[in-house]
């Protein structure tokens, strides 16, 4: 058999190829060929690819140049934006102030933001400026203004500060086209300050370099009871709890107007159906305690009048984190959380109940009797066999001391605390004692107030009786003095500002007096102080980086941080969720990396103090929103400083850290190792880590350097440690 394969050698538009088969046999046979076989003698195998018609070729054509030219053009928008167009101008925010010395005057309730007085002033004010502004040339480029404090002389003249927002993109102005708004108003006739009389030569506006940070609509806060506007709230009284729903209280008195201004248990029955839903609907396992906390607040005789005691304010996040999108939206802007009390504040407040069950519910059981504070009320501690109910915890570690050992003389607390604060300086006796006494550590520093004394549990005012009575003025100011400099000094305060000695006004307290006031050591005896003379005093700024529950007879600080370790750590949250951390500086002002907002969207940030366990709470615990931020203007730097709404309140575990000194760079704090912070793996406890500082070299290929740049190496390594979410305790520009 011969296979023969023929190829053509002049092909055509087509494919041809010609197979043929034959076959050579020596007898003479023949088949019967079927005539569909497919291979056959002599047959062809012919594959055809078709031409495109001229018609088809022009509408390819055509379709190509089209999506080109779409190519072509989406390019050229992508880089014309990318590089030729310049990024939409900051809203620009101008500080303004003014004094009202006719219709309006200061009172001390006004100093407060959070007091209902300032609210209600303050919007009053706000609206009126807006309606002035948008009512002027400005109109298409004003954003609306805020009230941020009120002060004056009480009883006189009463003073506005406030911010303009200016957004550029729709009109030029500067400041002097906005304190010629302001005059051209005053001096005529005005329609928005009606029955007020402005002094024109106190009108100041001037331009803020702070920015305001973006924030969700949810985050404004409106106080909507035009009652209380109308007419004047009703005196507050005490009362029996009427209302069945909420008789399993742990208290049975009751004061009327509420926070949502019930002024009966009438009023509270009309509303409690929408409240009883939230219950059922068990959107939070301690709804009834928070719903019953605020219709039916307990009840407190303060100093001056009958006050209500209200949930405290991490209570009111955790209500509103699960049972806020059920709530009425009258209810959900009346609840605002920021106007609950935090702990430790200058209200008392009721913390969140049944905090063991709560952590043995998020399999956190480890955590209950570990010598670290898990719980507001510290009840995971004092619920353990090492702490009797009539104890109270140090706040460091595993031991618990009766009240008769606080100031007794002798140190009982591993870190000294409980004989530490034995002089301190309050407003007053019953702001200290108001707050329940969780540990010997003060929930608060006070620059300023009385000299209060704690001795045994027993708190009272220290008496000057015996002062004026046995010495010349002289020698009684000299020794007051002194007196006021070592109690500052011992507070941790820099110096004494101001002393005075005034008449009490506080009834049923206890004193003390001086003994042998001329002695090198002074000592305090019991007095029953007659004339009612008391000391006061006035301390200056607190000392920067001091850890003050390290004593000397403290360890050494250990890898896993204890509360007080580092007072000055703060761990920034976005929607409640943890993201980067920051550094105190100052009661309002935090520092952290500029990187830590970069590609967020709007949302609510929240710093939070005191804290070394992310999912746990502690009676030192603060909380701020962040409302503004301003970048480092060296180049390189990725510095930023951020803004608090309100400034924090200093304690033992809330304190600043100290700053380098003016115009110092890094080469002359001479500085070879360092701690930084950081949480481990499960991003929940707070540890260091010691580093060291090493050559630029080593760091040119991780990140670009400047001259405002360090380079670290770590000590014993950092295989334990979430590297991203470090946040530096020494600080360098």
């Amino acid at each position: 058999m011969t296979v023969t394969m023929e190829h053509k050698n002049s092909r055509k538009s087509s494919w041809d190829s010609k197979m043929s088969i034959s076959t050579v046999n020596s007898t003479t046979r023949h088949y019967k060929r079927s005539p569909s076989s497919i291979l056959s003698s002599d047959s062809d195998i012919r594959f055809t690819r078709n031409k495109l018609s001229s018609q088809y070729k022009c509408g390819c054509c055509i379709i190509a140049c089209f999506l080109g030219l779409l190519l072509l053009a989406a390019a050229s928008v992508y880089v014309g934006y990318t590089f030729f167009v310049s990024d939409p101008p900051e809203e620009q925010v101008y500080r303004a102030t003014f004094k009202i010395i006719d219709g309006d005057v200061y009172s001390p309730e006004l100093a407060d933001p959070s007091t209902d007085s300032f609210k209600i002033r303050s919007r009053d004010y706000r609206e009126r400026l807006n309606l002035l502004f948008r009512r002027s040339s400005i109109t298409h480029g004003f954003a609306g203004t805020e009230v941020l404090a009120l002060d004056g002389t009480e009883g006189k003249d009463l003073v506005v500060h406030f911010n303009i927002h200016i957004d550029p993109s729709y009109v030029s102005v500067v400041a002097k086209d906005l304190e010629e708004i302001l005059h051209n108003e005053i001096k005529s006739p005005s329609a928005f300050f009606r029955n007020l009389t402005i002094d024109s030569s106190t009108v100041e506006v001037k331009e803020s370099h702070v920015y305001l940070l973006p924030t969700t609509p949810t985050t404004t806060t409106k106080y909507l009871p035009q009652a209380i506007t109308q007419k004047p709230t009703p005196p507050r009284v005490c009362s029996s709890i009427e209302v069945p729903y909420c008789t399993n209280l742990n208290y049975n008195i009751t004061t009327y107007p509420n926070l949502l201004g019930h002024a009966s248990h009438k009023d509270v029955e009309e509303d409690m159906i929408a409240f009883r839903e939230l219950v059922d609907a068990e959107c939070y396992r301690n709804a009834y305690d928070f719903v019953c906390q605020v219709l039916q607040p307990s009840c407190l005789n303060g100093e001056k009048e009958v006050e209500m005691v209200l949930p405290c304010r991490s209570f009111c996040r955790d209500f509103m984190s699960g049972c806020g999108s059920r709530l009425l939206p009258k209810f959900k802007e009346l609840l605002t959380c920021n106007r609950f009390p935090e702990f430790g504040d200058k209200a008392p407040c009721k913390t969140k109940p049944d905090c063991v069950k709560e952590l043995q519910s998020r399999a956190l059981s480890p955590r209950v009797c570990d010598g670290i504070v898990d719980c507001q009320d510290i009840s995971d501690e004092k619920s353990c066999t090492y702490c009797p109910s009539d104890h109270i915890h140090c706040g460091i570690g595993s031991v618990c001391i009766p009240p008769t050992k606080r100031c007794d003389g002798r140190i009982d607390c591993p870190d000294g605390g409980d004989e530490r604060a034995c002089l301190n300086v309050a407003p007053s006796v019953a702001n200290v004692t108001s707050t329940p006494i969780v540990s010997p550590h003060l929930l608060r520093y006070y620059s300023s107030g009385f000299v209060i004394f704690n001795e045994k549990g027993e708190v009272g005012k220290l008496c000057t009786e015996n002062l004026n009575l046995s010495l010349t003025a002289n020698e009684t100011t000299e020794i007051l003095y002194t007196a006021a400099t070592s109690l500052c000094k011992t507070l941790s305060y820099k110096n004494v500002i101001s002393l005075q000695v005034e008449k009490d006004d506080e009834s049923n307290i206890s004193y003390v007096e001086m003994k042998n006031p001329l002695q090198s050591e002074i000592t305090f005896v019991r007095t029953p102080c007659k004339s009612r003379e008391v000391l006061k005093v006035s301390c200056s700024e607190l000392e920067c980086g001091l850890q003050r529950t390290h004593s000397t007879r403290s360890q050494a600080l250990g890898k896993m941080a204890n509360h007080g370790d580092w007072p000055w750590h703060v761990a920034l949250f976005k929607d409640d969720v943890h993201m980067c951390d920051s550094t105190l500086i100052s009661s309002s002002w935090l520092v952290t990396t500029a990187s830590c907002f970069q590609g967020q969207p709007k949302s609510e940030w929240v710093a939070r103090f005191g804290t070394i366990r992310l999912s746990s709470t502690s009676p030192w615990q603060q909380e701020r929103r962040i409302v503004g931020m301003v970048k480092s203007p060296v180049e390189g730097s990725t510095i930023a400083m951020i803004k608090l709404d309100e400034p924090v309140f200093m304690t033992d575990f809330v304190r600043p850290i100290c700053l380098p000194i003016e115009k110092s760079g890094i080469s002359s704090l001479n500085i070879s190792q360092c701690n930084t912070l950081g949480w481990a793996r499960n991003r929940d406890q707070l540890q260091r880590m010691q580093i060291t500082a090493t050559k630029m070299e080593n760091c040119e290929n991780i990140s670009i350097s400047t001259v405002n740049s360090l380079c670290t190496d770590t000590i014993y390594g950092q295989n334990d440690c979430n590297v991203n979410t470090f946040g530096l305790s020494c600080l360098f520009y």
